[in-house]
């Protein structure tokens, strides 16, 4: 757990060294998928060589220490321990990442003010980084994402019953709306994309729960039997829309699906849809009690 004790210099330290990773390396469980997707299309289709030219530059990113993609995205990082006497230290730790790694030429400049439209140049801004902190009584971990803007923008979240659907409130509307979210995408979200997503929960907790879900890996299986056969369902039936890689057609659209439930309001149905480019920068440590990272996650 984090402790007034932890070392400041070790924190920044991790905090820099988990950001270049997520930045420059894509996680093993999607590199696997885009792999085993690669072998499943036709050889002189443009859907295998385009797959094939994602994972040439993947492996060239991670042997250079380069970006993954020239949208480096805008961070979000999960924060867990059991106490934080100072979660200013963490804040300020991944403050200073930010404006490291972006001074260094690794993040692009990202953030922009929503009002006067000039760019903060250092990726820091109002609201930003999202930074969340939950408890927890298991060691501290911290864990970044960089979700860049064309996924971000093909995001959805329905409210059911969906009429122009035929959507209710069951879980059959559930696969309709994420279905539709996929459909409307095409390929602007850089597909073969991965799927968060958040059943229930209100208007702002659904979107923070469906990318929380983008953090799970893609051979981790759904707890829940039936939100894994929905999983399942929905890789298969998005797979036969033929969109595939960047949407030039093909048999990948999606590499996976995530999908967890929350309480809601009796009045309110919400389905939420968090959609990953195949670029998914996620990495996540354990620290240990100097701020050090005790394990890769």
């Amino acid at each position: 757990m984090f402790t007034e004790m932890m070392d400041e210099t070790n924190l920044l330290s991790s905090i820099t060294a988990l950001m270049k990773k997520a930045c420059t390396v894509l996680p093993d469980d999607v590199h696997r998928a885009l792999s085993l997707a690669y072998a499943g299309e036709r050889k002189d289709s443009i859907a295998c060589e385009t797959l094939g030219m994602i994972l040439q530059s993947a492996a060239l990113s991670a042997e250079a220490g380069l970006p993954v993609c020239q949208d480096t995205g805008v961070p979000l990082v999960f924060v867990r321990a059991g106490t934080v006497p100072d979660m200013s230290a963490v804040e300020t730790a991944v403050r200073r990442s930010l404006k490291t790694l972006t001074e260094a030429g690794l993040l692009r400049h990202n953030c922009v003010d929503a009002v006067t439209g000039k760019n903060t140049g250092d990726n820091i801004g109002p609201h930003v980084p999202q930074i969340h902190f939950s408890p927890t009584d298991a060691a501290a971990t911290v864990g970044v994402m960089f979700k860049g803007g064309g996924s971000e923008n093909v995001s959805a979240q329905y409210s059911l019953p969906c009429p122009e659907l035929d959507a209710g409130r069951d879980l059959d509307g559930v696969r309709k709306c994420i279905l539709d979210a996929v459909f409307r995408a095409q390929g602007k979200g850089c597909a073969p994309g991965i799927l968060g997503v958040c059943i229930g929960g209100d208007r702002a907790s659904g979107f923070l729960i469906a990318k929380e879900m983008l953090f799970r890996r893609l051979d981790q299986r759904n707890d829940s039997p039936v939100l894994a056969g929905l999983e399942d369902t929905i890789v298969e039936q998005a797979n036969s829309l033929g969109i595939g890689p960047m949407g030039l057609g093909g048999k990948t659209t999606l590499l996976g699906a995530k999908i967890t439930a929350a309480g809601r309001h009796p009045a309110c149905y919400y389905v939420t849809v968090s959609y990953s480019c195949w670029a998914t920068r996620r990495a996540a440590v354990e620290l240990d009690s100097d701020g050090r990272i005790a394990g890769w996650l």
